[in-house]
């Protein structure tokens, strides 16, 4: 029982996106954590690392809570005063190189405490920013501490319940899409994601850096109060409603390629049931070899 609870008592469900496009970059994360459905909370996986103009470094996470604020505090925290820390490395890719190495610190420390507890050692990151005299960047960092980076191919990355906002990104967004629309498409994501699933939930925080500003001049929490959230979430209902209602229904034309079964028969043998009495009566054949010797009276046969 005890192991279950602690399951449950770890778990963080979230949803948060990260996109690169030519402009900058665009961070959001809601704020929903939970330990079983009479233990919702809320904790921010949002974390800014921040030197005005020379740095900006924004870590978003997903996962079991515990681990990934253990993560946070060794980056914020670095063991000694002479390691690399996100404030004073030289370029991104260190950066992501880092918070890899950080997750494997506590993979160290307590995976095999979890493991005793059936607990899974769970946590992923999208890391992005800009340092001065580079361009800006975005890597997502596994619970192995791994990492991949962001490409014009793939301009965005998202960790936690992903599957309910992925679809809008695809179609709308492209390393061209202006910042302020990477924002808005971010936003309809999160909406989309919060309509199908509970674990994720306000209020969300949302970052948009601009390239080359080396400091943070757009961020923004919103919650069931915030006007323009409302009104994404009421417009973009209505108008997928309105949009769905103006597409014409199916048409059906292809009855002759209905992928038809034909109907099997199978040949059957009637079955003699104890009782019944034979059509022919005792012209019937011996349904055993001593009833076929009582018919023939134990005489010999020529």
């Amino acid at each position: 029982m005890a192991a279950w609870f602690l399951f449950f008592r770890y778990i963080n469900m979230t949803y948060c996106v990260g996109m690169c496009v030519d402009e900058g970059l665009v961070f959001l994360s809601d704020t929903r954590t939970n330990a079983g459905v009479d233990h919702v909370s809320a904790a921010r996986k949002m974390a800014v690392f921040e030197q005005p103009g020379e740095r900006v470094i924004v870590l978003l996470a997903a996962g079991n809570l515990a681990l990934t604020q253990a993560v946070t505090q060794l980056l914020a925290e670095p063991a000694g005063p002479d390691a690399p820390t996100l404030y004073n490395c030289a370029t991104m890719a260190e950066a992501a190189r880092i918070v890899g190495d950080a997750v494997r610190e506590v993979h160290r420390r307590d995976a095999m405490s979890l493991a005793e507890f059936s607990v899974d050692f769970n946590c992923s990151f999208i890391l992005g920013g800009q340092i001065e005299g580079q361009g800006p960047r975005m890597f997502m960092v596994y619970a192995a501490g791994n990492f991949i980076e962001s490409t014009r191919v793939s301009p965005y990355f998202q960790i936690g319940e992903s599957k309910y906002g992925k679809p809008i990104i695809d179609r709308v967004i492209t390393p061209a899409s202006p910042l302020d629309e990477a924002a808005k498409c971010a936003l309809i994501s999160m909406d989309s994601t919060l309509r199908s699933n509970l674990s994720v939930g306000l209020p969300l925080d949302l970052l948009v850096y601009e390239k080359d500003s080396l400091r943070v001049t757009r961020f923004a929490t919103l919650d069931n109060n915030s006007a323009y959230y409302q009104m994404i979430n009421r417009s973009w209902g209505e108008r997928l409603r309105q949009l769905f209602g103006e597409i014409p229904n199916p048409s059906w034309t292809d009855l002759a390629d209905v992928p038809l079964r034909p109907r099997e028969t199978r040949a059957t043998v009637p079955r003699l049931v104890i009782g019944d009495v034979p059509p022919g009566g005792s012209d019937a054949p011996a349904q055993t070899l001593a009833q076929d010797v009582e018919a023939a009276g134990n005489a010999p046969q020529d």
